[in-house]
């Protein structure tokens, strides 16, 4: 039984506040009473005193509450655990390609490479933030590729090295390992997900070109994640046609801002997506990505069942002590300024 967010342990003891009425009548009824013959015979004015005489008796009814309220064992969890029915094992994608560069991505106030916005969206899906739950309760782990595959994190709880991992990712300088390797990057996280103990398994690749490198096709990838019951999540990140993207200046040794034609082959994501049993998404601007990823956080949502507490505070003490304490004023009360004669 929970009052007030304080739990009561063994609440049946409350029943025994009852034994406040036979106390406090006897606490009425104790030796100090004085019989008269007649109503006349008593004083004409009230004293101070008389009209006080009550405060013992209400002293011993608070020590009485507050013993019981003692006995039903109150306390509050300070420390708990969360129990799970089943987690979902999360592998997410992410293309790290020159084209990532592009700045079409970028907020009002703040500009931002596509990857740059990748990065802080998938810090907010899974720590929380910005409109996003946090996936608290999921294995998550990150894969990136361009025109090679890496694991940059296995699946894992500790979404506090997950993230450090994410926020880590950089674009690929060296024109060798320049590329969309589409298929390389889901195949790897298929792999990553095949041996997790999780029931429900997914993939979120996000790319915002055509896949141009690699030896697994797009489609081989989707077909191995369908025949592992990894369920795939495609995103089309940037705009078709022509995005604004900072390039070295020869001449000053700075940088300049131009223009350069990027393409999404929303076919082939639209595919994967179907074949594997999910959705295909677009995101045009931060806050459609935003969006984006909200929809698939609502989408894959795992659920608590319990949360069981590990340390309590434990309070039966201070109404312990605020019984000794109403014992003891009353006693000293009807001894010194409101004593009965006998």
């Amino acid at each position: 039984m929970t009052v007030f967010g304080v739990q009561l342990l063994h609440p049946w003891y409350l029943l025994a506040a009852l034994l406040v009425i036979p106390a406090v009548w006897f606490a009425h009824r104790a030796a100090g009473r004085v019989v008269f013959s007649a109503l006349s015979a008593l004083p004409a004015e009230r004293t101070w005193r008389t009209r006080l005489a009550w405060i013992p008796e209400l002293f011993i009814a608070i020590a009485v509450i507050a013993l019981v309220i003692a006995l039903s064992g109150p306390r509050r969890g300070k420390r708990d655990s969360r129990i799970r029915t089943e987690g979902i094992a999360i592998a997410m994608v992410v293309d790290i390609s020159g084209s990532m560069r592009a700045l079409d991505l970028s907020e009002r106030d703040r500009e931002l490479t596509r990857l740059d916005a990748v990065k802080r969206v998938f810090e907010q899906f899974v720590l929380g933030g910005g409109g996003l739950r946090g996936r608290a309760d999921d294995a998550i782990g990150l894969v990136s590729f361009a025109r090679y595959a890496d694991t940059r994190s296995p699946l894992t709880l500790d979404h506090g090295n997950l993230v450090t991992a994410a926020r880590a990712l950089e674009l690929v300088t060296e024109e060798s390992e320049d590329g969309t390797a589409v298929g390389e990057g889901l195949a790897l996280a298929v792999e990553r997900l095949r041996d997790a103990p999780m029931r429900s398994k997914v993939a979120i690749v996000l790319t915002d070109g055509v896949s141009n490198a690699g030896e697994i096709a797009p489609m081989a990838a989707a077909e191995l994640a369908k025949d592992a019951g990894v369920r795939v999540y495609t995103v089309g990140a940037g705009t078709n046609g022509m995005a604004p993207i900072r390039v070295p200046d020869p001449f000053t040794g700075g940088e300049r801002l131009v223009s350069t034609r990027v393409e999404i082959d929303e076919e082939t994501m639209r595919a994967i997506a179907e074949t594997a049993g999910g959705r295909y998404f677009r995101a045009t601007d931060a806050a459609g990505l935003r969006r984006v990823y909200q929809e698939i956080d609502r989408l894959e949502r795992t659920e608590i069942t319990e949360v069981k507490f590990l340390e309590y505070d434990l309070y039966y003490g201070r109404f312990v002590v605020t019984a000794m304490i109403a014992v003891a004023l009353a006693l000293l009360l009807r001894g010194t300024v409101l004593r009965r004669l006998p």
